[in-house]
């Protein structure tokens, strides 16, 4: 693959950085990844360079611009601030799906996220962006702004049963909206797993006790099976 460019795009007044990679040779479709409340981590670059791999370009996306945290406390701090007015975050996650298009015009647009980033995933097939698919990974699944029309992309939840920060009824919750948007919905539910459990490590480099290595590996498989379906 080629190595991740840097990519400076805008939200209005505040200028982001994302990471933009592509195959060496010809490229399936664009995939416009959403990180963690961390923003970019080694995790979710290595996951990057795993579908690069596979044929996809892709696009990591920047939550936050100057403001990009360098700890936990910090991160959590700029989470609220970005969700605390929802519009705002959608305008912000639409910056990254614009520039992603402008790099892969012509391509099939996909989105994934993880944990925020599931959330913003959700949040453009909700909005109804031209995308053909999203895939949340332990991702927040409440919203303010519930879909109020049909949902046409293909939607991919992978959630660990035991995640604290989504409670059932917020999953119960999510499936009716999911129904009431006639979405096109899979949700893989893990049992006795927590919030994270797709990476190995925390951002900090340290062993991260929620992976599930059985886990991660069924829902990139389900992630991989979609997109084939979908793609043809």
């Amino acid at each position: 693959m080629s190595r991740f460019e840097t990519i400076a795009y805008t939200d209005g007044d505040t200028g982001l950085k994302g990471l933009f990679a592509k195959p060496n040779g010809a490229t399936r479709a664009a995939i416009t990844i959403y990180p963690t409340f961390m923003n970019t981590t080694p995790g979710v670059e290595d996951k990057a360079r795993r579908l690069v791999e596979q044929g996809y370009a892709v696009f990591i996306a920047d939550f936050y611009g100057p403001s990009a945290p360098s700890n936990f406390d910090e991160a959590f701090s700029a989470m609220n601030d970005l969700s605390r007015d929802p519009v705002a975050m959608r305008t912000r996650l639409r910056a990254s799906l614009d520039m992603m298009r402008g790099l892969t015009e012509g391509l099939p647009q996909l989105a994934i996220g993880y944990c925020l980033g599931g959330k913003a995933v959700l949040e453009m097939a909700r909005e109804g962006q031209d995308l053909v698919a999203v895939a949340s990974f332990h991702g927040l699944l409440d919203t303010s702004l519930p879909a109020e029309d049909t949902i046409t992309a293909r939607i991919l939840v992978c959630h660990g049963d035991a995640d604290a920060m989504v409670p059932r009824t917020q999953v119960m919750a999510f499936w009716e909206e999911m129904d009431a948007a006639n979405a096109d919905w899979h949700f893989h539910s893990y049992s006795g797993v927590d919030h994270g459990f797709t990476m190995p490590t925390r951002f900090d480099g340290e062993v991260n006790p929620a992976y599930n290595a059985s886990a991660q590996r069924q829902s990139w498989n389900a992630m991989i099976s979609l997109f084939d379906e979908c793609l043809g």
